[in-house]
């Protein structure tokens, strides 16, 4: 497939990209005193020789109140060595460069900035880090602003080919521009004029800084997500008088980190937020970015044929496979590895304290660790199981020259990725899946299906290493009347194998449990194609499609033992999955321990009390249990490996690194 304006040229204030791909700023954790790395640097210069057209690295704090202590910073000239060696890099990979200059006002939590007290437009508190910030005092504002120009002119001398200013997700300039945080009474409050009036002045003296030939951009909400405060209609205004202070170009994304309206999680359709994009574009006259969830290039080209945008953002996707745009370009679209926006990776990691790394990209920030070299002998591998470590152990074993033999006892690879095809929002969580299952198919593996590698078949293939992916298997709970027949297990259920009636009991409030509640809640409800059709002719009132979208045909409840459900869900997707059951009206029972399965549904024990649970059918999502028996084989085989669930169960990012080690190890 061709993509031509994806792959076209576009020049922003003198300066000539290649494509209309941007690496968008993400944090990374790559540099802990905030001094570039060796690790960082490789990390960019793999996604400038993979083909995007702008890397943005960041965000670069701008001094010491600005955020976290493993940010990359731009705070005073002790750190241009390290961004020199970056931006050459960088360069020479092929990619233009620029650096995101970042001030977090009250997103900035006191211990990660010494003790300190942020500060913001106002005294209001941050529900984000839990803290409120102090205000600025009105003759402060100008020394803050005086920040920007000066890590703006830092960048120019460090070799970055272009600044960005960060002027959205609820960070400092939000945060004057926002009435939701901006409550003062003087000329930097009350109207929008006035709340505007920070940004423009940072703008201008960025500008006057690094003159009028160096490329500005400015990272902006196109609405803020949050009641009460900026919408597009704002973001219009506010980009319009930017563009006059000297903004070149606009990268556009949608809420605060606050806001309850998911932005990056599998829920959040592709290109969802492109038309924010396009309200900015329609106020400007300079280049528009289009961001968030663009995983995949044909999505980008359609973002770019529709006139939403003039160029698109690619920031997780490029994690996901540096080589993204080179694939693309070449026509082996069906090699490229997407990011399938299960956050485990990146942003939950972040929000851990720990360094970024990614679900279907083990080598992710470990790229001079983790590079494929040549295995020095060629041997023999047999994977059993084709699951996601299965395969991943058997696409690397293969690129490092061996010769490799997956053999897996089902009719389909993927596992138990295959169970999210019918979870609403977690569609997308099959590509993992797809992508590696297309990449076994092009390297000269032989794939057996419906195939077992039972003692016998190993005898017979007589492999050098075994690898032993054979998966897990649900774990029945002690419960009496477990072999009840309106009991299903959940694995069955989302595999289409098992039906279930109105009335549905779930024992188990993990992330399996709640996937299938998910999965039965919204049967019934009405299909995306369904609403559009009737919101075009105005057949139903805005009341009964909201009704039709909320309400299925079951009622489904769920039982956890714990006081808390779903505490195996990262915490950057747990709400956004708990915020679509109580949209659906799933109940969820915690603190309660499932007793009996009888004829009239399932009886618990909550607070000391006993309570049935009417059910037609109960659904069992009690865990999982490791399937290993081959690992006896090892007095036959000299080298074996037991990898992914087969271990122990655990989530795909730990099951396709394992798989990735193993074959880089063989």
């Amino acid at each position: 497939m061709q993509y031509p304006l994806l792959f076209s040229p576009i020049e922003i204030n003198g300066m000539p990209l290649k494509n209309r791909i941007v690496m968008t700023a993400m944090h990374l954790g790559f540099t802990p005193e905030g001094k570039v790395t060796n690790r960082l640097v490789e990390f960019y210069r793999l996604r400038a020789t993979g083909g995007a057209g702008l890397i943005m690295v960041g965000g670069c704090t701008i001094d010491p109140w600005a955020g976290m202590a493993d940010m990359i910073s731009i705070k005073d000239d002790s750190f241009l060595p390290g961004l020199e060696k970056l931006t050459r890099a960088v360069k020479e990979g092929g990619a233009k460069i620029a650096a995101q200059l970042y001030q977090a006002g009250r997103y900035a939590h006191s211990s990660m900035i010494g003790g300190r007290k942020p500060f913001s437009a106002s005294a209001v508190r941050s529900r984000f880090t839990g803290e409120t910030p102090r205000a600025l005092e009105l003759e402060e504002i100008s020394g803050v602003q005086d920040k920007y120009a000066e890590a703006a002119r830092r960048a120019l001398k460090a070799g970055f080919d272009a600044v960005e200013i960060l002027g959205s997700a609820g960070y400092l300039i939000s945060q004057f521009l926002s009435p939701l945080t901006n409550l003062r009474e003087d000329r930097y409050g009350g109207s929008l004029e006035n709340r505007m009036r920070f940004g423009i002045e940072v703008v201008e003296k960025v500008r006057k800084a690094v003159g009028p030939s160096y490329p500005i951009f400015m990272r902006l909400a196109g609405n803020d997500f949050m009641p009460g405060s900026n919408t597009n209609k704002e973001a219009r205004i506010f980009a319009s008088k930017l563009e006059k202070a000297g903004v070149d170009c606009f990268n556009v994304t949608g809420g605060w980190h606050e806001t309850r309206v998911p932005q990056l999680t599998t829920f959040v359709p592709r290109k969802a937020y492109a038309y924010l994009a396009q309200g900015i574009r329609s106020a400007v006259s300079v280049p528009v970015i289009a961001s968030n969830r663009i995983n995949d290039p044909g999505a980008a080209e359609e973002v770019l044929r529709q006139g939403q945008a003039d160029l698109v953002t690619m920031a997780r996707a490029l994690l996901a496979d540096p080589e993204l745009p080179n694939k693309a370009l070449q026509g082996k679209e069906p090699l490229i590895v997407h990011c399938i926006a299960c956050n485990q990776g990146c942003f939950d990691r972040v929000f851990r304290g720990e360094s970024v790394t990614c679900t279907v990209n083990p080598a992710a920030g470990m790229e001079s660790e983790l590079t494929l070299t040549p295995a020095p002998k060629k041997k023999k591998v047999l994977v059993a199981g084709g699951g996601p470590a299965g395969m991943k152990a058997a696409v690397t074993a293969s690129d490092r020259g061996h010769e490799v033999i997956l053999a897996e006892k089902g009719d389909r690879l993927g596992g138990q990725l295959l169970l999210n095809e019918k979870i609403p929002g977690r569609e997308e969580i099959l590509l993992a899946a797809l992508d590696l299952e297309r990449n076994l198919q092009a390297r000269p593996v032989t794939i057996l299906l419906g195939k077992e590698a039972d003692e016998s078949f190993i005898r017979e293939t007589k492999p050098d290493v075994l690898v032993v992916a054979t998966g897990a298997a649900p774990l029945l709970p002690s419960l009496p009347g477990i072999d009840h027949p309106k009991v299903a297990l959940a694995w069955d259920v989302l595999a289409g194998k098992a039906a279930v009636g109105e009335k549905v009991v779930i024992v188990g409030g993990n992330a399996v449990g709640l996937e299938t509640a998910l999965c039965l809640a919204s049967h019934g409800t009405i299909s995306p194609e369904v609403l559009h059709f009737l919101m075009v002719h105005k057949a139903e009132s805005p009341e009964t499609l909201q009704n039709l979208l909320d309400h299925g045909n079951r009622d489904v409840s769920v039982v956890e033992m714990t006081k808390k459900a779903g505490q195996d869900i990262g915490s950057s997707t747990r709400w956004t999955v708990l915020a679509e059951l109580k949209r659906l009206g799933v109940r969820i029972l915690t603190g309660a321990k499932a007793m009996e399965v009888s004829e009239a549904g399932l009886n618990i024990q909550k607070d000391s009390k006993e309570e049935l649970l009417p059910a037609d059918s109960i659904v069992i999502a009690t865990g999982s249990r490791s399937q290993n028996a081959l690992a006896s084989l090892r007095d036959l085989i000299a080298e074996v490996y037991v990898i992914g669930d087969a271990t122990h169960p655990r989530n795909a990012l730990e099951a396709i690194q394992e798989g990735f080690l193993i074959g880089c190890r063989i």
